[in-house]
């Protein structure tokens, strides 16, 4: 099993929103959990989700890029903003040992 962290430092004043748009695109997605920092660097947002490969995971990339996901109730004037909210983010992909 593999952890997908999607990892953003959000703009001042823009964490939550960033935060609440990311939870409510999920919305109906299994596995995927939004985090925001209690300690740690401040500003930061996470979108985790759980895949069984690599492979479930790209199948999910392809489908998000080619419209096949779900967005949730969120509007393309919404996404429009998302860039505006975030100074810098970064992938990681962590293997669950079991």
């Amino acid at each position: 099993m593999l952890i997908v962290r999607e990892v953003f430092t959000a703009k001042p004043g823009q964490a939550s929103k960033l935060a609440r748009l990311f939870k409510r695109s999920m919305a109906g997605m299994a596995n995927v959990r939004v985090l925001t920092d209690f300690v740690g660097d401040y500003n930061t947002v996470v979108m985790e989700m759980e895949f069984e490969d690599l492979a479930a995971w790209q199948r999910m990339m392809d489908d998000y890029k080619s419209g096949k996901v779900s967005t949730g109730d969120v509007t393309p004037e919404e996404w429009a903003a998302y860039n505006t909210m975030w100074k810098t983010g970064r992938r990681e992909i962590w293997q669950v040992v079991e």
